[in-house]
């Protein structure tokens, strides 16, 4: 269901063909909260790499992003999160334009044809993810705790 205003293109892991899935902030509030960190986009500036983790005197954080070695998200619009990395994947619609080929993971109950990257149930406060998790290593469901 949904169009896929990305045709194929955008928001995807061309390797994988696993979409990036998008869920608003609020559903994760507390784990992102604890766990994701400012980004600075210091590209345009003199300090190195290695000293820009607090950002520089010419720089604005830009947004949030959390990372380790199996997940890769960060913030997007102004209450979302597009999940880039997951060691899971879910099913479900389309977004709407403002993120063309993405996944909506708010579209809760809804089994769509394509499938996106997503948060294990772990992220969410009662334990339990709002749709059906699967592992991108041998695509069995996991179940909540």
């Amino acid at each position: 269901m949904g169009i896929d205003y990305g045709r194929g293109q955008t928001n995807i892991d061309h390797k994988t063909k696993i979409r990036y899935g998008v869920i608003s902030m609020h559903d994760v509030f507390q784990a992102w909260c604890d766990e994701s960190e400012l980004y600075y986009p210091c590209d345009s500036c003199d300090v190195p790499e290695e000293e820009r983790e607090f950002g520089c005197d010419m720089c604005e954080p830009s947004s949030f992003y959390y990372e380790d070695d199996e997940y890769y998200a960060e913030s997007c619009l102004d209450s979302d999160i597009m999940i880039i990395k997951s060691p899971f994947y879910t099913r479900g619609n389309f977004c709407s334009p403002c993120v063309p080929g993405a996944i909506d993971l708010n579209s809760t109950g809804m089994d769509g044809d394509d499938i996106a990257y997503c948060f294990g149930h772990d992220w969410f406060e009662d334990g339990k993810a709002p749709y059906r998790v699967f592992k991108v290593f041998d695509d069995s469901e996991v179940f909540p705790e």
